[in-house]
């Protein structure tokens, strides 16, 4: 899922789902569809299984792989064991820095690997990545038994790769932790001149800090250098094809892995999808739309219920929220510690329960807690979703990665000028979020590097089917998004889950998990336009 950028405000608004949230159909088929080259409906059968003994010797490098590429493609993974007692293992994948320049600087990424559970009958590795950009793959493949169903567990290695810029592979440092805290805590819906200004020093002060801690990374950290490492992993783990599961912004780096490496691209699962032909404008201003979408789904369950804390209706509801967001607007509330809940804060906390419905509860009682006048219940949330500890450190560096990434990937705002010109339409899509999103990309305005990437359609032309799955009302990804991927892909098939929440397997629809299996284990997608009910 693509995060939200923001300097202040709700700066990790993201698109990823946090490690801790882990645990965790709407159209029938078009006619236009049927004839599609590539979909169920269009005569493409199974792809045949094949047992994939391991022997972890690198897949034969494919012609046409530059000459000085070739050693990082018959690099050997060297497989110790993560730590003492755990039961996975762990490898570093050398990469070129630059692969424009793949004589020069090398960085090292980590990876881990959760062997099948059946080694006999074993059709090879599933790489996953869980979104962001930020992501960690190494702790998504760690959480294997919670985000993975058990008949892919035991016919596949479960491997997971921090991407460069994240976490432990080569990561990208911006600011210390207390600056962290002023960036994320700072003013997102600035009101006045003054508080636009303030938030661009903000703004300047955090890409400055980019620069001088990470300056020669920051060019080579795009979601086209990410993929084409994904192309040496595969290769490494032994795979002719790649096997994979990608959510949320990982759809975005799948897509791109298939455009570039269409008779490399194997079973392919992108659920969340994200839209490339958008710009990042629009990504932001249709990414607001969804979270107020998921804003009205609680909103209705929750005046549905007694003793909700908003009000019984509704109307009451909005009324009762939007004052307690100008409230902290005004006065942050107080925590019980020295950080207060500013306005910023508490919308991120109101945002990450959207992600997952069983989270509902937790943020009925923050706001019961925020309308007494006690913001901690709203600020542990907030934290929960930066990945803050209770000891003031960030348990990743998410929210600088997603900066790297997105500002490499597209051209966005350009300065307070511009945002000031896009408020209207933002605040009229999301009159909760929209400011936030907005005045988030103000980062990328101040940013060192020039974006190297560009909104353009992913036809993929060559590859086997690909399963897009989208979830109705998903906040952070809109449905719409998948529906849009799905349908340029060349052998784009799309499974809907009508639902609530963000990404659709293993998250409790017997129908999305069936049909996913059924495509990794026997190559055999459904029907195009499938649709699983609630």
């Amino acid at each position: 899922m693509r995060r939200t950028r923001s300097a202040g405000a709700v700066a990790a608004l993201v698109g990823l789902i946090v490690y801790a949230l882990l645990a965790g159909c709407a159209l029938a088929p078009k006619a236009a569809d049927a004839g599609r080259e590539g979909s169920a409906g269009s005569g493409a059968g199974p792809v045949e299984p094949t047992v994939a003994p391991r022997d972890d010797q690198p897949a034969p490098v494919p012609s046409g792989v530059p000459a000085d590429l070739r050693r990082f493609y018959e690099q050997q993974l060297d497989w110790q064991s993560c730590a003492s007692g755990e039961s996975f293992e762990c490898a570093t994948l050398e990469v070129p820095l630059d692969y424009a320049k793949p004589e020069g600087d090398s960085i090292e990424l980590a990876v881990l690997r959760v062997r099948a559970r059946d080694n006999d009958n074993r059709l090879g590795s599933l790489v996953v990545n869980p979104g962001g950009p930020g992501g960690s793959g190494i702790e998504y493949a760690a959480a294997a038994p919670f985000v993975i169903s058990r008949p892919v567990l035991d016919r596949y290695d479960i491997v997971g790769f921090d991407p460069r810029g994240v976490g432990q592979s080569t990561p990208v440092d911006c600011v210390s932790d207390k600056e962290m805290d002023t960036y994320l805590a700072a003013d997102g819906s600035p009101d006045s001149a003054a508080e636009q200004q303030n938030l661009l020093s903000i703004a300047r002060r955090f890409a400055a800090g980019c620069e001088t801690r990470s300056g020669e990374l920051l060019p080579h950290v795009s979601t086209v250098d990410a993929a084409r490492d994904m192309d040496i992993l595969r290769s490494a783990l032994g795979d002719e094809e790649l096997t994979y599961l990608g959510k949320s912004y990982g759809t975005f780096l799948g897509a791109t892995y298939a455009g570039l490496f269409p008779s490399r691209a194997g079973r392919l699962v992108l659920d969340g999808a994200i839209d490339p032909t958008l710009t990042a404008r629009d990504l932001g201003l249709e990414q607001a739309k969804g979270f107020e979408v998921a804003l009205r789904a609680f909103i209705t369950d929750c005046v549905r219920r007694s003793g909700c804390p908003l009000g019984t209706t509704t109307e009451e509801a909005y009324r009762t929220l939007d004052d307690l967001l100008a409230r902290t607007d005004r006065s942050p509330l107080p925590t019980g510690e020295s950080r207060q809940l500013t306005q910023a804060l508490a919308t991120t906390g109101i945002v990450m329960p959207l992600y997952v419905k069983e989270y509902w509860p937790r943020l009925r009682t923050a706001l019961g807690s925020a309308l007494d006048g006690d913001g901690s219940r709203l600020l542990a949330l907030a934290d929960e979703y930066a990945e803050r500890g209770p000891d003031g450190r960030y348990r990743s560096n998410s929210g600088e990665a997603i900066l790297a990434v997105n500002c490499l990937d597209r051209p966005d705002l350009t300065s307070v000028a511009e945002a000031r010109a896009e408020e209207p339409a933002f605040e009229k899509a999301s009159p909760r979020f929209g400011s936030f999103i907005l005045w988030g990309s103000l980062t990328c305005a101040e940013w060192p590097v020039k974006p190297t990437g560009k909104p353009a359609a992913i036809k993929a032309t060559g590859t086997r089917p690909i399963l897009v799955v989208g979830t109705t009302r998903d906040p952070a990804t809109p449905y719409e998004w998948s529906e849009r991927l799905a349908e340029q892909l060349d052998a784009g098939v799309l499974l809907s889950r009508d639902g609530d929440g963000h990404t659709a397997y293993m998250q409790g629809n017997t129908c999305i998990d069936r049909a996913v299996e059924a495509f990794l284990i026997d190559g055999k997608p459904p029907e195009n336009g499938t649709h699983c009910p609630a």
